[in-house]
């Protein structure tokens, strides 16, 4: 099969690579109907990540089943799927408490390289959610968004306990973040804050419920929120960038007792313990437990009633999977999908 492999920072190859086959009888093999580069992906891509050696890329995906191993009893052959980051088995402890990406067993996909005609999912009773049938191309981009963004922008709206009369900010208008502002939408939230210096970006936050733009970053950031909220902050804020100077313009935005829900995946952060503690602001994030949210997530889709997959905004075939790569390093799109 054809699959996307990193060489080295800046060096993105499409290359025949071995098919995947069933290793465990609790695995399945999809074909991939679509995939995509994360914004996750250009941490490695920048060298800021370091990756040891060539690498299969890629997590995110959504395809027909082809193949389940001989444990596999709730997803069948020919089903349409739609499948988390991390493997995750749905029956221990930590995944009944809503938290798969942290599961006992928890596999991280893509070390197994999503961006690619098939893929290997482990633990695929506990990983994957069928929809209700074949969906029709308009729906692809959206169940795919669903797999990574839109489930880790949701988390954030959780975590931050976005609700009906509170004022939510998002710092990061990348996808997730993108999606946070779709989420807070939809949880109710007053005022939605995007902060943004990119008018594409603004325009689809807008589009997603942000009742308000902020450009300005940093302490101008942190002023501006204050300057919107009568000097308290707002009560729920999204990091979804994961810089020190993100993470901290989070906390500083949000008023005593407020709650920050992070999920940018965090790089070189390290948090003041004293300003932390007299802040009384609440922290929770990490890595997204999309499987918690797929189900009612992939309802949602289905009937039309949001519509995340608007956050694609440049379609390359999976050969061109290193165009797709400069583009968003440029800030020249928001998120590619790749066309196996």
């Amino acid at each position: 099969m054809r699959g996307v492999v990193m060489h080295a920072p800046g060096d993105v190859r499409v290359e025949t690579r071995e098919d995947p086959r069933i290793l465990l009888p609790t695995d399945a093999i999809i074909r991939l109907s679509a995939t995509c580069v994360c914004g996750s992906d250009l941490w490695p891509y920048r060298g800021v990540e370091v990756s040891k050696g060539p690498s299969p890329m890629g997590h995110e995906y959504v395809g027909v089943v082809q193949e389940v191993g001989s444990e596999v009893k709730n997803i069948k052959p020919g089903q349409f799927v739609v499948g988390s980051f991390f493997a995750s088995d749905n029956t221990c402890p930590i995944c009944r408490a809503g938290y798969q990406s942290s599961c006992i067993h928890r596999e991280p996909v893509g070390g197994l390289g999503a961006q690619a005609e098939y893929l290997r999912v482990p633990l695929a009773d506990g990983t994957l959610v069928a929809t209700p049938d074949t969906p029709s191309d308009d729906l692809i981009p959206g169940l795919l968004a669903a797999s990574d963004v839109l489930g880790t922008g949701w988390f954030g709206a959780v975590a931050a306990e976005v609700g009906p009369g509170r004022t939510v900010a998002v710092v990061g208008d990348g996808a997730v973040g993108l999606l946070a502002v779709l989420a807070a939408k939809h949880f109710g939230a007053e005022r939605i804050i995007a902060m943004s210096r990119h008018e594409p970006r603004q325009r689809l936050a807008a589009h997603y419920g942000a009742t308000h733009v902020v450009t300005e970053r940093g302490d101008e950031g942190v002023a501006r929120i204050k300057e919107l909220t009568d000097g308290l902050g707002a009560h729920s804020v999204i990091e979804a960038v994961g810089t020190q100077e993100s993470m901290m313009q989070a906390i500083r935005s949000t008023r005593a007792g407020g709650h920050v829900g992070y999920v940018g995946v965090a790089h070189d952060v390290q948090l003041p313990g004293d300003e932390l503690f007299f802040s009384h602001v609440h922290l929770h994030g990490g890595p997204a437990p999309v499987r918690r949210f797929l189900p009612e997530l992939i309802a949602l889709i289905w009937n039309r009633e949001i519509d995340p997959g608007k956050v694609f905004d440049l379609t390359l075939p999976l050969e061109q999977a290193a165009e797709g790569y400069q583009a968003m390093d440029e800030r020249r799109a928001i998120k590619v999908l790749l066309n196996p």
